[in-house]
């Protein structure tokens, strides 16, 4: 079958490897549509995830098959596998845990001692025509919702995580810094949650206009107006949250905190630069700082019930869809290089 692999940095190649074959436990899968995330950039262009690394739980040398934002039909199930009808609508929770570890056992296997993702560390990988995943991260879609919606859910899911984070609660207000797929992820998510006011800042004009067509009610260019100052004029008391997903370091921490209310809660969301902050601010305002990695239990199964009952419509969030064998081009490189008006381009294997 015809899958794209990364031999090394910037190295994309549409290589024909076998197709994969059931194991115990497992659902096979013909891909439909597949994302590409910020991660998967980062990864090709600085090949993170060399050819030659081997996951411990996976034991598959690369060079690896790219893509964990995927989702596709089912094909045939293991024995013993049910509730995947043939033809089913699925999306997959790309995540690799070993189930057993202290962090696995509390229902955090995004938090695993050897966590990984299909898709950029073996296990196949959605930019193929076909994957064998393990049944657990499969996840049926409910009738009516297509397999390009369903290629959305990964990142969607990767918000609504954050959102947990912040333990955000319904009329809370919010801001986010970093209008990219995952920054306008999150600002539906909120919305999704019944946040109240919500303000995105962004630098590129195409993202600050997806931002408002997606219902912001402030959305500020950062090189001409103070993220800060901008938030309070309308929020007096500053935000409950706040989400950095934008990756510029130092550039994001002041307004990512400075937004806050006292006693509210900021949430990095992204990879990217360092960033330097005078932690006396913690001190006196107790506002929280932490991290979102991924997702676990909850964030899937609440995200396909939100697309289902329609408070998440994250159709617009797609820009582009291609075929793979153009993925490198107009794909990743598209996203490296262009003017940040693609949002989500979904790659056909």
């Amino acid at each position: 079958m015809r899958a794209l692999c990364l031999h090394g940095a910037r190295d994309l190649r549409l290589d024909e490897i076998p197709e994969p074959q059931l194991r115990p436990g497992t659902v096979k899968i013909k891909v439909e549509w597949s994302g590409i995330c910020g991660s998967d950039l980062h990864n090709y262009a600085d090949g993170q995830v060399p050819p030659g690394f081997v996951h411990p739980l996976v034991g598959e040398k690369g060079p690896h098959v790219q893509g964990h934002e995927f989702a596709g039909r089912v094909v045939e199930c293991a024995p013993g596998v049910e509730g995947f009808p043939e033809g089913a609508v699925v999306a997959v929770e790309p995540l690799i845990s070993c189930g057993t570890c202290a962090q696995c056992q509390r229902g955090h296997y995004n938090l695993c001692a050897d966590f990984g993702f299909i898709g950029l560390m073996g296990g196949g990988g959605g930019m193929s025509e076909y994957v064998v995943v393990p049944a657990e991260r499969v996840h049926r879609m409910p009738d009516g919702i297509g397999t390009d919606t369903a290629a959305l859910v990964e990142p969607l899911a990767v918000a609504w995580h954050a959102l947990r984070r912040a333990n955000l609660r319904k009329g809370d207000s919010v801001v986010i810094i970093g209008g990219g797929p995952i920054g306008l992820c999150l600002l539906l998510a909120a919305k999704a949650w019944g946040a109240g006011f919500t303000a995105v800042s962004e630098v590129r004009a195409a993202r600050r206009k997806a931002a408002l067509d997606f219902g912001a009610d402030l959305v500020i260019d950062p090189t001409e107006r103070n993220v800060v100052e901008a938030v309070r004029e309308h929020v007096p008391g500053g935000v409950a949250a706040s989400f950095e997903a934008s990756g510029i370091g130092t550039a994001a921490i002041g307004p990512l905190l400075g937004v806050l209310a006292k006693g509210g809660t900021a949430v990095n969301v992204a990879q990217g630069r360092a960033a330097e902050f005078h932690q006396s601010m913690l001190m006196v305002t107790e506002i929280n700082l932490t991290g979102s990695l991924a997702y676990n239990g909850p964030d899937f199964p609440e995200v396909i019930a939100a697309v289902a009952d329609g408070r998440l419509r994250p159709d617009a969030l797609i820009t582009a869809r291609i075929p793979l064998e153009d993925a490198q081009q107009n794909g990743y490189e598209e996203l490296l290089n262009g003017d940040g008006s693609h949002m989500k381009i979904l790659i056909h294997p």
